[in-house]
């Protein structure tokens, strides 16, 4: 398998998957608003997506994650958000999360993050056990809360 930087010309191939990681979630797939979505990230460069691709010449998607720059004010130095990360069903104990996770902490690393977050569904036990075999470790410093900001 190669990884790869998606660009806008990934579109295509890469909004597929995301909408089957939006549904495994439980997420409506609403395939165009994705699409649109993912668009605006690369576009404004608000995000960086790499794409696991399978070594044949099909162009076949094995997986992508996607990350967001943040920064710790605490450290003065930036961190990435692993936000999403999904692995095709066909794909799947080929070491595809972990190649697409070695590269994310490559690339973390020389824009000199000081870490690289990820947060997973609480019953997700084969991405905990996947995080925690790539060195992640669970925060036992801070507990972690969330504001859902819907209409009222």
């Amino acid at each position: 398998m190669r990884i790869t930087q998606a660009t806008l010309e990934h579109l295509d191939l890469l909004t597929p998957l995301f909408v089957k990681y939006r549904e495994f979630y439980s997420a409506l797939p609403y395939p165009d608003s994705s699409r649109a979505f993912l668009e605006k990230r690369l576009r404004r460069k608000e995000s960086v997506i790499y794409l696991a691709l399978a070594d044949d010449d099909s162009n076949k998607l094995l997986g992508f994650c996607q990350l967001y720059p943040s920064f710790s004010s605490l450290s003065l130095k930036r961190v990435w958000i692993l936000n999403d990360i999904y692995v095709a069903e066909d794909a799947r104990r080929q070491l595809v999360a972990d190649n697409l996770m070695r590269t994310a902490k490559k690339m973390a690393k020389e824009s000199n993050a000081v870490r690289l977050r990820v947060s997973t569904s609480s019953n997700n036990q084969v991405a905990q056990k996947t995080y925690e075999s790539m060195g992640f470790r669970e925060d036992t410093e801070f507990k972690n809360y969330i504001l859902p900001l819907g209409d009222d």
